[in-house]
């Protein structure tokens, strides 16, 4: 039927009138949400995160009335998409979409880059930047896989407590089957909100842009689009594999985000906290022998 549209459609028919008539008004309408939400995500890092350090005498505020705006934004976004979530999972899911092995490939490659990918490539950076002696790179490896680990930290609690099946549980019919706790006590299949993977993408996302725009004020603007690109695509990807609602993503998106920014910013406001002096003091040295010795200096 959606092939005979397209076949009697008239030569002058706009592309849009196309498009609409195969996804649906409502499934279209979703999917601009989703886009417009992700691509809110680099403005909020870009008027959060500072791009030069502070004055020495002044450390500016963790958290700020700007903050509630922010995290305001990704709950209502989240809340604003549940009627939203039951068509976009079954637009997903359709058999053209699902034996297409460009997109199955492709969300594959995406998954794998959140997990186990970014803490592999966090540890892989600090782990370099020791060795070569390269400060800025095991900064930003070091820093990464922390807002990463705060992350998951929340995850864990919200995904226990909230217990809301993912749509291979509840056959994309039922986005909105919570129950208190459930996810502690059933384990991956009750664990869908929020998304894990995606909080992983947008928090090293967000810790990088962070990072970099102090090293060049006027990098947001390209290392941005680059680095939340691929954290969306993670996102999407998550729920092309049926694991994740769409407001799943866009939580844990929100999740990631303030987890990076948040932890560079403390780092940087604290440059002597204890984790930092042991981790970034650490040194890799040949010992004249053909290997190397690893120690640190540590001052209380």
């Amino acid at each position: 039927m959606r092939a005979q549209l397209l076949l009697n459609s008239p030569p002058s028919r706009s592309l849009k009138a196309v498009v609409i008539t195969m996804l649906g008004r409502k499934t279209l309408l979703a999917v601009r949400v989703v886009t417009w939400l992700f691509a809110a995500a680099p403005i909020a890092v870009a008027a959060q995160a500072p791009v030069t350090g502070p004055p020495r005498d002044t450390v500016p505020p963790l958290f700020g009335p700007h903050d509630l705006y922010y995290a305001g934004a990704f709950v209502a976004g989240t809340i604003l998409m549940f009627p939203a979530d039951k068509a976009i999972a079954k637009e997903l899911q359709r058999s053209n979409n699902q034996t297409n092995r460009f997109l199955s490939h492709l969300a594959t490659d995406f998954r794998l880059s959140a997990q186990p990918g970014a803490l592999i490539i966090g540890g892989g950076l600090y782990a370099v930047g020791r060795i070569g002696h390269f400060e800025r790179v095991a900064d930003l490896g070091l820093h990464g896989t922390e807002a990463i680990l705060l992350g998951t930290g929340i995850n864990y609690v919200l995904k226990g407590a909230l217990g809301r099946a993912r749509p291979y549980v509840a056959g994309d019919t039922n986005p909105h089957s919570f129950k208190f706790a459930r996810g502690f006590q059933k384990g991956n299949d009750y664990q869908s909100l929020p998304s894990g993977h995606t909080m992983a993408g947008f928090a090293a996302a967000s810790a990088v842009t962070a990072e970099t725009s102090r090293w060049w004020p006027n990098s947001t603007w390209y290392v941005a689009p680059i680095m939340y690109g691929g954290a969306t695509m993670i996102g999407l990807s998550r729920m092309y594999n049926n694991k994740h609602w769409a407001s799943d993503v866009i939580m844990g998106a929100g999740i990631g985000t303030f987890s990076g920014i948040k932890v560079v910013r403390y780092n940087h406001a604290h440059p002597n906290n204890r984790l930092d002096r042991i981790l970034l003091s650490t040194m890799v040295v040949p010992d004249g022998a053909g290997g190397v010795v690893v120690g640190w200096t540590y001052v209380p």
